[in-house]
């Protein structure tokens, strides 16, 4: 599974303002209402359930907000670059930067587990992470985050 599959140019944000894990997440829930058409406030609401849960913050400043939902027709992915870290009770306690939103049909089970799989690979490698720290604008964001999975162990 590639992540041109899961995510659109259109997807990427580059530079988010935000101050709260709250305030994100609000702002990636009304980015994917236009991406997919569903209500703002479902999918704020599914992913702040998700999170009650357990945090997604994977530590190392980065995060993977993901929820199944229904009416969903495909697995959608949206990438931000915050322009502050900000607190998001990660794992180890350090502030996030990097947020890469997963949603999913409410029957994607396994596809779901795959999508989150591939995104987590290339968010734990150092290599991807610094270049998509380093990018400049949306376009060379997304070409690091469509690059094709390397098959090779770093």
């Amino acid at each position: 599974m590639q992540l041109a599959d899961l995510i659109s140019p259109q997807a990427v944000v580059p530079w988010l303002k935000v101050k709260t894990k709250k305030q994100l997440l609000q702002d990636l829930a009304a980015r994917a209402a236009r991406l997919t058409g569903l209500e703002e406030r479902t999918i704020f609401d599914t992913l702040l359930q998700r999170e009650r849960l357990g945090s997604t913050g994977l530590g190392q400043g980065i995060a993977i907000p993901h929820c199944k939902l229904p009416g969903l027709k495909r697995i959608v992915g949206i990438f931000a670059r915050l322009a502050e870290p900000i607190d998001f009770d990660a794992v180890d306690g350090a502030p996030v930067d990097l947020v890469f939103v997963l949603l999913a049909p409410e029957g994607a089970g396994a596809d779901h587990l795959k999508a989150l799989a591939r995104i987590s690979r290339l968010l734990r490698e150092h290599q991807g992470v610094e270049k998509l720290r380093a990018s400049k604008d949306a376009s060379a964001i997304y070409a690091v985050l469509t690059e094709p999975a390397t098959s090779h162990a770093a």
